[in-house]
């Protein structure tokens, strides 16, 4: 998880992610996307594919990125755990305000 999370902490990665949302796409492609010169693309593609986010298939003479699905499955799963902790706390939050602003107290300003 660490890997990911070191992946998608650098600008130019995370909007590489964004952009193969859409689908799968060149180096050529993602350059002319970001404006980024073509190694630092491929720098930044080579890290994603380290992490396991991409995956790379050669077509004639380019090559195609696209998302692995398997590690943002995880990464959901993860944050999952994290969604129920803080949607438990919100609800015992509401049923305290709804406590202390019982029906005809005014509130306070």
């Amino acid at each position: 998880m660490l890997d990911t999370f070191q992946a998608l902490a650098e600008p130019n990665r995370l909007a590489i992610v964004s952009l193969l949302k859409a689908g799968p796409r060149s180096v050529g492609d993602v350059v002319d996307a970001l404006g980024i010169r073509q190694p630092q693309v491929s720098k930044h593609l080579s890290t994603l594919k380290a992490a396991g986010l991409v995956e790379v298939h050669p077509e004639a003479n380019r090559r195609i990125y696209r998302l692995r699905a398997q590690p943002f499955m995880s990464l959901q799963a993860w944050l999952e755990d994290y969604r129920a902790l803080w949607a438990a706390r919100f609800d015992e939050m509401d049923k305290i305000l709804e406590e202390i602003q019982q029906p005809g107290d005014e509130p306070e300003e």
